[in-house]
């Protein structure tokens, strides 16, 4: 008799939010997703389509640009986060890589790593074991670890972050953004990485993507946000085969259309909205 596999548990559930800036602006209108506990999803969309607003609302960093959750609600292992502060969300394991790397330019790679450890309370060795596993999946890093991390390349910054992030022993990481202005092979190495963090370590991941092509194949499920909505969402292997997807976001063309003007966007964007 065939036992039924369970599903994943859910470990980030976002439920119809909606995000305001300023009191007025309405970015984010009523989006729901979910990261399964041990996955890779992927937030796809152009630029402004609300992916860094939607990671900024989990881990509580809207505040600092005046926007604020008007609606909705957020869980992460079923408990509702939306009221908890960036300080208490790090200490339960949810961590966000900001867009741009933004590390400290003044201190070494491992200074920028060990600041990561921060808010932990383990000894001393534990932190050292941390410090030795980052070196490992970033061997760059060590080779640079006492270099002055203003003066590394951008490859080196975003991998560096992604350290300092596994330093404070997450859960989950929120990747904004990991490919912007980097060179395709190290982009390519970063997404290795990942996935090997995913896979080895147990650590999920939820990445705001502007690169559709790499981030569906690295990732188990995917919703691409358009004008601050999910205009579809499903597995990764389905979305980087849709005919939608592919013209789209991935720009490849079906062979009965000859160009984008072509295409009956009108059409397509009511059938993603119904």
């Amino acid at each position: 008799m065939e036992t039924k596999q369970e599903a994943p548990k859910a470990l980030l559930d976002v439920n119809g939010i909606e995000v305001i800036y300023n009191h007025v602006i309405l970015v984010l209108r009523g989006v729901s997703l979910v990261v399964p506990e041990g996955k890779i999803v992927a937030l796809l969309g152009a630029n402004g389509a609300g992916k860094t607003t939607t990671l900024r609302a989990i881990s509580n960093l809207l505040k600092s640009e005046r926007g604020d959750v008007t609606k909705g609600n957020i869980h992460y292992k079923g408990e509702r986060i939306d009221s908890l502060t960036p300080a208490d969300l790090v200490r339960r394991g949810v961590i966000q890589v900001m867009e741009g790397r933004h590390c400290f330019g003044h201190l070494s790679i491992e200074e920028n790593l060990l600041t990561g450890a921060y808010t932990r309370t383990d000894s001393k060795g534990e932190i050292a074991a941390s410090l030795d596993m980052v070196y490992q999946y970033f061997p760059r890093l060590k080779q640079r670890r006492a270099s002055q991390a203003g003066y590394t390349s951008g490859g080196e910054q975003q991998m560096a972050a992604i350290g300092r992030a596994l330093m404070a022993d997450p859960k989950m990481i929120l990747l904004d953004e990991p490919s912007m202005g980097l060179a395709p092979q190290i982009v390519e190495e970063i997404f290795e990485i990942v996935r090997d963090l995913n896979t080895r370590e147990g650590v999920s991941f939820l990445l705001a993507e502007q690169n559709t092509n790499i981030a569906l194949r690295y990732a188990d499920y995917g919703y691409i946000l358009e004008s601050g909505r999910v205009m579809m969402d499903g597995r990764a292997d389905e979305l980087a085969n849709n005919e939608d997807v592919k013209e789209f976001y991935l720009g490849i063309e079906s062979g009965d259309r000859k160009s984008f003007r072509d295409t009956k966007f009108y059409r397509r964007r009511k059938r993603w909205l119904a």
